[in-house]
Parts: C-alpha cells; sequence; structure tokens
C-alpha cells in the first residue's frame, strides 16, 4: 500500500471515532437535560411525556402539607396563572416555606400530581431564582397587555 492510502484511511478513521464521540456527548447531553416550565405551561401539556423536568413558581400560602411521621410533603404551586401540586419526600431546604419561590426536579404521574425528587429555595429575601423571575415577568407582562 501506498503511504498516500495509509495516511487517508488513519484520517477516515480518526474522523469516524470524533463522529461518533460527538454523537454519543451529544445524546447524553440530551438525555440528561432539564427543561425548565411553569405551571401553566404544565397545565397546557408543554411538557415531554415521562421526562424529567424543571418546576418554578411560587409556593401558595397554606398549602404546605405533612404527612405525621414521615417526610412527605405536599404544596401548591403558582405562576398566578395556574397552580400544580407538588409531592416530595426528603428534607425540604432550611428556607422554603410558604410564598417563597422555588424550583422543583422531577416528574408528572398519572394523576397530573409532579412528583419531586428535588426541590429548590431561593437564598435571601431579594432573590429568586432567574427562571422564575423572567417567567412571572413574562405571565405579568402579557396581563398588563
Amino acid at each position: 500500500m501506498k503511504k498516500r492510502y495509509q495516511r487517508g484511511i488513519q484520517v477516515a478513521l480518526v474522523l469516524a471515532g470524533v463522529g461518533i464521540a460527538v454523537t454519543l456527548m451529544l445524546r447524553a447531553f440530551d438525555e440528561n437535560i432539564l427543561y425548565f416550565y411553569m405551571p401553566q405551561q404544565v397545565v397546557a401539556g408543554d411538557v415531554p411525556d415521562g421526562k424529567r423536568f424543571r418546576l418554578g413558581g411560587l409556593v401558595i400560602p397554606g398549602s404546605i402539607e405533612r404527612a405525621p411521621g414521615s417526610l412527605k410533603v405536599s404544596f401548591l404551586v403558582t405562576d398566578n396563572q395556574k397552580t400544580l401540586s407538588v409531592e416530595y419526600e426528603g428534607v425540604l431546604p432550611d428556607l422554603f416555606r410558604d410564598g417563597q419561590g422555588v424550583i422543583a426536579h422531577g416528574t408528572m404521574d398519572d394523576n397530573g400530581i409532579f412528583v419531586a425528587d428535588e426541590v429548590l429555595a431561593k437564598h435571601d429575601e431579594n432573590y429568586m431564582p432567574p427562571e422564575v423571575a423572567e417567567a412571572l415577568k413574562q405571565v405579568h407582562g402579557d396581563e398588563e397587555s
């Protein structure tokens, strides 16, 4: 074989390897990405079926219910347009309380309840997760139009 032919084969193999690596990386990225949705989008059916996603909004005051003797808690999240029920089993963040902005990671169950496996709360009086603040601003901006 000529050197030129061998070099062409080597270049083709390297390009094939890079192509396979990029394809695998993009598939892994797509499977692990968590999209952010507000309750209004979830109720409208904009979320993918069976996929994990992030739900953001405000905890409705008085909606937090704790199961006696367990870490199970349920609460309502709103974007001031629609409300969605959330269930979570685990230790909630110290700053989690009524009226606070939250982001929950999880999936929808067959009953239309968001089952969270992680709940995040804002960290001080002036902070709101950027996704929640932007989505609420859009919702309120739509009302003024």
